[in-house]
């Protein structure tokens, strides 16, 4: 089978993998996802049932994320969320996760910009005592002054190493260049300053004010029926308190600046990251700007970007874009690496096909192959109960509403090329793309 492959070559493999998508295309709408809208007490959760492995996932996130953080106690949502794993109750850090070990759980917290996210996995068999140490994390935890400063230690050691990565380096440099004067712009893991300032009492007071019953919203997938959810919702989550304290983050309006800024790492090979102002999620156009997108710099082989910047010149490995909606403002970023000699190139020929979409838009063939792609793959994202649980939380944090997963490839296939080609000349800007390069780039100014 493999010999085979070799031999179709790369158009063969295209061909292959276009014919499976259509197939996928051609079931995928067909096959309905039952989503059901569980409460206990209170406390809501949309399930998807599945009885073919004895596994429960359970994902939740509490709007409101480190964007909320005082900025000089960045880092503080965070080290929040990887405290809640070392100890609560009457357990310490080692005797939570002996407890975990002893059941074969897991339970992971992290942080980004607007929410606080927690996953669970459990086997069916355990899921009670899971959820009980999950409830005694999230309303009980310990903040041990051990832990504190061994996950301190921990970040500053993760800060430190990552100060020598381009990719990370860039990261940081491009939200911060795209929000200078928004939280968007700050690093969610902190710096070394801000952290070294957060207190026990930054974090409890966090805590208390975030982790409520108001701010969350919770997806559950796998072998549990309503009637044995509900209850454990009640028990699981009714301690919290039922408000979160009040906040507000403004509008974040991206800069647009068509701006390229170079940051000094050494390092045989530059990371690029380029964008440009997006849609909110609730923009109608959304869907338009995916299929754009998938055009543009998507997934798979056939991206305008994939083909030009790495089949045809051999510049990058690999090169993306992606419509990044954050609740409180939208980007349409990339990411590419290449050789530190190959960097000025690589930039002329992305701002090339941002130009070349603005003015020329897409091809019927394009629009076609692209809808074909976002249909026929999306069922991979389905495959597991952990997605499946991701998935429901997002579809309530962004009011996609129950139905979204029965709904979604119908609003991609409606998308037209009139609608497309609009898209593009309207939002599509060369003059706006802001570029930073991580690395030491030849022939490359600022």
């Amino acid at each position: 089978m493999t010999a085979a492959l070799v031999t179709i070559g790369r158009r063969g493999a295209r061909a292959v993998c276009a014919g499976v998508l259509l197939l996928l295309a051609a079931i995928a709408p067909a096959a309905a996802v039952p989503v059901q809208r569980v409460s206990g007490e209170g406390v809501e959760a949309w399930l998807i049932e599945d009885r073919s492995q004895p596994v429960i996932a359970v994902s939740l996130a509490f709007r409101g994320g480190a964007a909320l953080e005082p900025a000089d106690r960045l880092g503080l949502a965070a080290m929040t969320m990887a405290l809640l794993g070392e100890g609560a109750g009457e357990l310490d850090a080692a005797a939570f996760q002996g407890r975990l070990e002893d059941i074969a759980a897991d339970i992971r917290f992290s942080a980004d910009q607007d929410t606080l996210t927690v996953s669970l996995r459990t086997l069916s068999e355990h899921r009670d005592e899971a959820l009980a140490l999950l409830a005694l994390a999230l309303t009980r935890p310990r903040f041990d002054a051990e832990a504190i400063e061994r996950v301190r230690s921990q970040m500053l050691a993760s800060l430190k190493r990552r100060a020598a990565d381009p990719d990370d380096v860039a990261n940081r440099r491009f939200f911060g260049a795209m929000f200078p004067d928004h939280p968007y712009g700050r690093p969610v893991d902190g710096t070394p300053e801000t952290l070294a300032a957060v207190t026990r009492g930054d974090i409890a007071a966090f805590a208390s004010a975030r982790l409520a019953r108001s701010a969350l919203v919770i997806g559950v997938a796998g072998d549990i029926t309503a009637a044995q959810l509900a209850p454990l919702l009640a028990r699981t989550f009714g301690a919290l308190p039922a408000a979160a304290a009040a906040a507000e983050i403004a509008r974040a309006v991206p800069a647009a600046s068509g701006t390229l800024a170079i940051v000094d790492v050494p390092a045989r090979q530059s990371s690029v990251m380029f964008g440009q102002p997006g849609l909110l999620r609730d923009d109608p156009r959304f869907y338009a700007l995916t299929v754009v997108n998938q055009v543009l710099g998507g997934s798979g082989l056939n991206s305008r970007l994939f083909t030009e910047v790495r089949e045809k010149r051999g510049l990058a490995y690999s090169i993306y874009t992606n419509p990044l909606p954050y609740r409180h403002g939208a980007l349409w970023a990339g990411g590419a690496g290449t050789a530190n000699e190959r960097v000025a190139e690589t930039l002329t020929v992305i701002r090339d096909q941002w130009q070349r979409l603005q003015s020329g838009g897409l091809t019927q063939a394009e629009l076609d192959d692209a809808k074909t792609y976002l249909i026929g793959s999306f069922p991979l994202r389905l495959t597991s109960t952990g997605r499946l649980a991701g998935i429901l939380v997002s579809m309530q944090l962004q009011d996609l509403g129950i139905d979204w997963l029965d709904r979604r490839n119908a609003l991609i296939a409606a998308v037209t090329l009139n609608d497309a080609n609009t898209l593009a000349a309207s939002l599509v800007d060369p003059g706006k793309l802001v570029f930073v390069v991580a690395g030491q780039p030849a022939r490359l100014t600022e």
